[in-house]
């Protein structure tokens, strides 16, 4: 098709005379809560690039399904983003709705053409890296099946009702924008859905556009009060005490580096289950772990520890009996009912990301995945609390501690200060702390 003639916009309003079109996407099923929280931000990237010459919406992708969320009984499919996210500061950055919206809005719950991302069968050649996309043959059988009508069935985020009309596959290698000329000229469905996005990269990791999507990314106002509760009544901390004010529009917040002083308490990530069975020689003993935590409390003199950790109930158990300083936040089964496994993580990287100590504000039992081709991180090089918890006292929006990446049993964090490089600590601990 010949490119679509739109005079230039980027307007958040859809004009009546060109309505707007819908971008969604979804990514590999067994991705975690922070690569999907990192894949957003490609693909808010993207829209923007599309909003230069269409309207777009961006339809949220609803949560469901993770490996991690494992209370019984409890529905987890088909959770909206404002379960989680706050809507209304996202759409400060970007135009998004949920998905369900997206079917009130677009008559039904169809997808017009649905885009399977992948790489190229034939690889890429060390030292000839470059960006591209072309339409291609699927590697691997698409998780699709058509139905009597012709209609293609799939995961769609739990809705067995939704149908996708189109599906092909798209090899692509590059950024996230490298796909922009295909859903502006190669296509006129109004809705399209990129399946893997995931295999898109960063357009500009780290600059201005990267940061203003991160910060809009602000929690639940409910999960954050939810968080706050419980630092003022169990462990002394408020924001006015901690020197940690927040305003609900993050494009008036403006936070001094260094300003910020957090709660009077150690804010650790203690990982056990899945991480122990691929991590063996890394994670260090409860034993060891406790000795660790101990050391840093008294070095930085803080009186209680709080702790997130997915360690079943025996080592929780043996964790209280060796640590009685020990908090966590341990929701009754209306509030896992109301929040769900996601919540409760929200609720645990709130409060560990106003902990105060320099270093560290975080305990970090994962070791970063080598750089992509190109020097591009790849995806899952997160902390397993994202950035909101590398730097002690600041709150999610405002973190700047950004990735890490391997270097030998060291760790590189880089920050726009510079990088510092610390060494793997102690039991097997690592930590992205003040420094970093």
């Amino acid at each position: 098709l010949p490119p679509l003639s739109r005079p230039e916009t980027t307007s958040l309003v859809p004009d009546p005379l060109f309505p707007a079109r819908y971008l969604l996407y979804d990514v590999n099923p067994p991705e975690g809560f922070n690569l999907r929280r990192d894949v957003y931000i490609r693909v808010a990237s993207l829209l923007k690039t599309l909003l230069k010459t269409e309207e777009w919406v961006l339809v949220l992708p609803p949560w469901g399904r993770l490996y991690h969320w494992q209370s019984p009984d409890i529905h987890q499919v088909r959770i909206p983003w404002a379960d989680f996210f706050d809507l209304p500061s996202l759409n400060r950055n970007i135009p998004v709705i949920e998905y369900e919206q997206f079917i009130a809005e677009s008559g039904g719950p169809f997808i017009d053409q649905v885009y399977v991302l992948q790489g190229y069968a034939e690889g890429w050649k060390e030292g000839a890296w470059e960006e591209k996309v072309d339409s291609r043959p699927c590697i691997e059988p698409p998780l699709y099946s058509q139905d009597k009508h012709e209609y293609y069935r799939g995961w769609f985020w739990g809705y067995e009702e939704t149908r996708g009309l189109n599906v092909s596959c798209l090899s692509v290698q590059g950024s996230a924008s490298i796909v922009a000329p295909v859903l502006l000229r190669n296509t006129s469905a109004r809705s399209v859905m990129l399946d893997r996005a995931e295999t898109l990269l960063h357009d500009h990791y780290g600059g201005k556009e990267y940061w203003d999507t991160r910060r809009s990314m602000v929690f639940a106002r409910h999960l954050r009060a939810a968080g706050d509760a419980f630092r003022s009544s169990r462990l002394n901390s408020t924001d006015a005490a901690d020197r940690t004010p927040s305003t609900e529009d993050w494009t008036e917040r403006k936070v001094q580096l260094g300003s910020s002083l957090g709660g009077p308490y150690l804010g650790v990530h203690l990982r056990r289950k899945d991480f122990i069975w691929g991590h063996r020689q890394d994670v260090p003993s409860l034993d060891g772990a406790v000795r660790r935590i101990r050391s840093l409390m008294e070095a930085h003199q803080l009186p209680k520890v709080f702790v997130a950790t997915d360690a079943v109930r025996k080592e929780l158990e043996e964790l209280k009996r060796l640590l009685p300083e020990m908090l966590r936040f341990e929701p009754t089964w209306e509030e896992l009912e109301l929040y769900k496994d996601g919540g409760v993580a929200i609720i645990d990287q709130w409060i560990c990301a106003h902990a105060r100590s320099a270093p560290p504000g975080l305990l970090r039992l994962s070791r970063p995945r080598p750089p992509a081709p190109g020097g591009r991180l790849p995806s899952g090089t997160w902390a397993p609390w994202g950035w909101s918890a590398c730097r002690p006292g600041v709150t999610p929006s405002a973190s700047r501690c950004s990735d890490t990446r391997a270097s030998g049993r060291g760790r590189l964090c880089s920050r726009w200060q510079g990088p510092v490089l610390r060494k793997v600590q102690g039991e097997g601990l690592s930590c992205c702390g003040a420094e970093g």
